[in-house]
């Protein structure tokens, strides 16, 4: 079914409760191993219909913020999903305390039953009011993000649209740009900053009442982090300012000489080569045309995929007035299709999409073939940026076609790219764990905190004439802090598995391209670390993982030959 005709009608909560009420009824008086197999498939076949409702509207309220009617129907749904939550937060405690616990064990697994009670620790009725304020202040957030409209050079764009001119030539147009963004982001200062402060105040206020030291402890367990700890990432955080910050300030250096700069200021950066960044070569419609190209070559699975996604019209790339900033993948669970949202900008970006959010995309798609429980298809955050950033990596052979004779250049800021993100991740994770361990920071406290961090991991950085940002308020661009607390290192861990990934590619494509396909077809049926191990990929934790990935890349990176004609 195409995306456009699926249907939308807004849930009846009331009866909802009241089927599934009935069902967990049953399933609590069951004594037949058979019979409460039925039972939780069809409390599940409920709520994946109900889910899909939910992310049906999500959707569609981001793509036009302006649309009055899922407007309505987004802060109608924020309003019942405490109700949601607490339905679903019986359905675990009556299957954790069953009879037939054993049974459910042997039908679904150990790790689902540890899901459960994960979940079941993560909510009580106790906060639903403070759940809608949450998704209330997010959303506020969103909106003010969303509806930036910024005037440049006579005509008026969102914070989407103005990135393209952060890698134009002329660094005259890169200054002014960064200056009216920062300009922008001034306007809103107390707004977004009493929105962050009031996102700190409610999910530590969410932690203490379930009985959590704070809201650190609530969102890792939140997020399923089963296998490892806050101190285990403050250590993959240690090792990145010691193995990578020295790399990062090196290759910063290498960059600022490559475009002819003495005085690199940070909207500088987004410029890798003197004669310009790579970028695609045709517009939407055909960059997804050479996207389709590149999937059909690259596997069967991968074509059948991107085949699904343009024949069903399940992505929304082009960036419009009203459309939410950045992008994700979601799935719609009761058609088992996977969903795309961009904000294309003409730049290399839409092709990192066309790889990293279809990698999302295609685990959603591959995984489905593979376990019927919609609970154990997704796995943690930090695994689905494997997914999708080795995706990337795997992308390699067919970027000709999107690059032409840029392709080399391309894929040397891409690589640099990837190490030089590494300790920013680790920047917005730490500050979050300042942040939240100190609730009685004010917003002044914040600020410093973020500068000082600068200083740690990013100590490269020159803000020049954008003297609002530099005041330590980078990180209100940053959509994850306010609305996905300690994802962010997430995508820092995926990256040094994702590099193993390339890294092993170079030396055994079958053997790589195979264990990516099992990682993908295990989906959400193990914790972070036993994936890794089921599919041998190195342990971002472990003793000199980081180290030895780095050293083997760093000559690769050094002996591609970016230059274009213009540089020789």
């Amino acid at each position: 079914m195409k995306f456009k005709d699926m249907p939308y009608v807004r849930p009846d909560i009331d009866n909802y409760i009241s089927v599934q009420t009935k069902l967990i009824e049953k399933i609590n008086s069951c004594l037949s191993k058979d019979e409460i197999k039925t039972l939780i498939d069809e409390y599940k076949k409920n709520e994946t219909d109900l889910n899909t409702t939910f992310e049906l509207a999500n959707v569609r309220h981001t793509i036009n913020t302006l649309d009055e009617f899922y407007n309505n129907e987004f802060n109608y749904l924020i309003e019942i999903s405490p109700k949601v939550e607490s339905i679903s937060n019986t359905f675990n405690k009556t299957l954790l305390n069953h009879k037939l616990i054993n049974d459910i064990e042997d039908i679904y697994g150990k790790y689902y039953l540890d899901k459960l009670n994960i979940e079941e620790k993560c909510f009580n009725d106790s906060i639903s009011d403070l759940l809608i304020e949450e998704q209330k202040l997010v959303d506020m957030y969103d909106t003010i993000i969303a509806g930036a409209k910024i005037e440049f050079e006579g005509k008026t764009y969102n914070l989407s649209q103005m990135a393209k001119f952060s890698h134009n030539l002329d660094r005259n147009i890169r200054e002014n740009a960064a200056i009216a963004v920062d300009k922008f982001m001034e306007s809103n200062d107390e707004k977004i900053g009493d929105i962050y402060s009031k996102l700190i105040k409610v999910r530590n206020e969410m932690a203490h009442k379930l009985g959590f030291e704070s809201a650190i402890e609530l969102y890792y367990s939140k997020m399923q982090r089963l296998d490892y700890d806050k101190n285990l990432v403050a250590k993959f955080r240690e090792e990145i300012k010691n193995n990578i910050v020295p790399i990062a300030s090196k290759l910063f250096k290498e960059q600022a000489k490559r475009i002819n700069i003495n005085d690199p200021k940070m909207y500088d950066y987004s410029l890798s080569y003197l004669d310009g960044n790579p970028m695609p070569k045709g517009n939407k419609d055909e960059l997804i045309d050479k996207a389709l190209k590149m999937y059909s070559q690259m596997s069967k699975e991968t074509k059948e995929f991107f085949t699904l996604m343009i024949d069903n019209e399940l992505m929304d790339l082009e960036t419009k007035p009203g459309k939410m900033s950045g992008g994700y993948m979601t799935h719609f669970a009761k058609y088992k299709v996977p969903f795309i949202f961009s904000n294309f900008n003409g730049t290399s970006d839409d092709v990192n999409v066309l790889t990293h959010e279809a990698g999302h995309a295609f685990m959603y798609y591959y995984a489905s073939k593979f376990i019927d429980n919609e609970s154990l298809i997704f796995p943690t955050m930090e695994t689905c940026e494997i997914h999708s950033t080795a995706m990337e990596f795997f992308a390699y052979p067919y970027l000709n076609s999107f690059f032409l004779d840029d392709t080399n250049k391309y894929k040397h800021m891409h690589m640099s790219d990837s190490i030089t993100f590494l300790p920013y991740a680790c920047c917005v994770d730490e500050f979050q764990h300042i942040a939240y361990s100190n609730p009685n920071f004010t917003l002044k406290d914040l600020k410093k905190a973020w500068q000082d961090l600068e200083k740690k991991y990013l100590p490269w950085r020159d803000y020049g004439k954008c003297s609002f940002t530099a005041t330590g308020t980078f990180w209100y661009k940053q959509g994850h802090i306010f609305a996905n607390p300690f994802y962010y290192i997430d995508y820092a861990l995926a990256t040094i598995c994702a590099l193993s990934f390339y890294l092993a590619d170079i030396k055994d494509h079958q053997d790589a391209y195979c264990r990516y396909l099992k990682l993908c077809s295990l989906g959400g049926t193990m914790p972070f670390l036993s994936l890794l191990s089921a599919c041998n990929i190195p342990n971002p934790f472990a003793k000199d993982t980081i180290k030895n990935i780095t050293s083997s890349l760093l000559p690769i990176i050094k002996n591609i030959d970016y230059r274009s004609n213009y540089d020789k």
